[in-house]
C-alpha cells in the first residue's frame, strides 16, 4: 500500500527558543489515553530511512509527529501524541484536524493535541515546545536540512526513500518499530488489508478496472495531468490488485509523482476505464463537449468518477491508517459509481 508534503528551515533564533522551552517549561501531554504501552525491553530499536538510521534508545512517552497520517499510527495503537500536524484539506469542520482522526480521540477520551500549522513550512518552535521524545515522519518529505534541525529536538524517523512516496505499510511499520510496538504495528496491517479486502468486495465491479487519478484544470484543457505510481492515489488502489493504466505502467520508474499529457495525445488514454478527478459534476459535460479530450473513451461515455474538492472523502483518496477503516467503502463507490451507468 501506497500512502503519499513540508518545507522551509526556521531561524537559529527561534529553534534556540523552541529548545530552551524544551528544557525548561515543557507542557504536560496532551493525551490521556495511559501513554505508550510498549515493553521497556524493546529498546533500544533501530529505524532506517533515506537520511541514515535512528537509535532510540529508551520508551518515548510524548510523541510528536509531522506531515500527512503519521499521527494516525499512534492512535491506532492507543497513544495519543502531544503534538501532531494541522489538517488543512479535507477537514469537514474547520478544526484542523479530519473526522476519523476526531472520532479516534473521543474513542479514547483524549484531550486534543498541540496542532502544528505547516503552510509556511515546519513550526521548529511549536514542535520543541511539545518536548517530544520521538518525531515521526516517515510519510513526508523531509529535507536533509529540515531533518538536521528536527534531530536537534528529538530522534527523527524520516521517510524511507523517494519524497512522498511511502506505502501505508511502510509508515507502520516504521512508525510503530520506534514506538516499540513492532508486532502491534503488523496486527495492524493485517486488520487493514482485511478491510481493504472487504471494501474492494462490495465494490467487486471495480476488479480489474484501470483507474486514472488525474487533475485537470477546467480553464486549460490542452493537456490533462495524471498521478504516477509513485503516488498515494494509485498506487494505494493497485495494490489492492487493480491494474495501472498503459500510460502509468509505462511511467512507473518515474521519480515525479504527477505529470501531464498534451490534449492532441489523447488515445494514450484509451485503455482508461474510470477517470478520477477532483471537483463536480459540471466539469463532465466539459470534458465532453472538447474536442481533443471527448475522444478519450471513459470521458465520452461518462466513465468520470468525482471527489468533491476539499471534503474528507477526497481526502481519504490518501489512504491512511484511521481513514481506511472509517471511508474506504464510500471511498471506492465513488469510483465504481460509473461502471453501473
Amino acid at each position: 500500500m501506497r500512502t503519499s508534503r513540508l518545507l522551509a528551515i526556521g531561524a537559529a533564533a527561534v529553534l534556540a527558543v523552541g529548545l530552551a522551552a524544551c528544557s525548561s517549561t515543557a507542557p504536560e501531554s496532551t493525551a490521556s489515553s495511559g501513554g505508550n504501552p510498549a515493553s521497556d525491553d524493546a529498546f533500544p530499536v533501530t529505524v532506517e530511512h533515506v537520511y541514515g538510521e535512528t537509535t532510540i534508545t529508551e520508551k518515548p512517552e510524548r510523541i510528536a509527529t509531522l506531515a500527512w497520517a503519521n499521527h494516525e499510527v499512534p492512535l491506532a495503537l492507543g497513544i495519543v501524541p502531544v503534538g501532531m500536524s494541522k489538517a488543512t484539506w479535507g477537514d469537514d469542520d474547520d478544526n484542523g484536524i479530519l473526522p476519523w482522526v476526531e472520532e479516534k480521540l473521543d474513542e479514547l477520551g483524549a484531550d486534543e493535541p498541540v496542532l502544528f500549522d505547516e503552510t509556511d513550512g515546519i513550526d521548529y518552535e511549536a514542535v520543541a515546545d511539545t518536548a517530544p521524545d520521538v518525531i515521526l515522519a516517515s510519510y513526508s518529505g523531509l529535507t536533509q536540512e529540515e531533518y538536521d534541525t528536527l534531530s536537534k529536538i528529538a530522534p527523527v524517523i524520516a521517510q524511507p526513500g523517494l519524497a512522498w512516496a511511502t506505502s501505508v505499510d511502510d509508515m507502520v511499520e516504521m512508525n510503530s518499530k520506534a514506538l516499540g510496538l513492532e508486532q502491534e504495528g503488523q496486527a495492524l496491517i493485517d486488520d487493514l488489508h482485511a478491510d481493504a479486502d472487504a471494501a474492494l468486495e462490495e465494490n467487486s465491479v471495480l476488479k480489474d478496472k484501470k483507474v486514472l487519478f488525474a487533475y485537470i484544470d477546467q480553464a486549460d484543457l490542452s493537456q490533462i495531468g495524471y498521478y504516477t505510481a509513485i503516488d498515494t492515489r494509485p498506487g494505494y488502489i493497485h495494490d489492492l490488485g487493480l491494474p495501472f493504466p498503459s500510460i502509468v505502467e509505462e511511467n512507473a520508474e518515474s521519480d515525479q509523482f504527477y505529470l501531464t499529457v498534451s490534449s492532441e495525445e489523447a488515445q494514450k488514454f484509451d485503455d482508461v476505464d474510470v477517470v478520477a478527478t477532483y471537483g463536480d459534476e459540471s466539469i463532465i459535460p466539459l470534458l465532453q463537449a472538447d474536442p481533443l479530450l471527448s475522444k478519450i473513451p471513459a470521458i465520452a461515455e461518462g466513465r468520470i468518477a468525482i471527489l468533491p474538492d476539499a471534503t474528507p472523502v477526497a481526502a481519504s483518496a490518501n489512504p491512511s491508517p484511521l481513514s481506511i477503516p472509517w471511508g474506504l467503502t464510500d471511498y471506492l463507490a465513488i469510483l465504481a459509481e460509473p461502471l453501473s451507468k
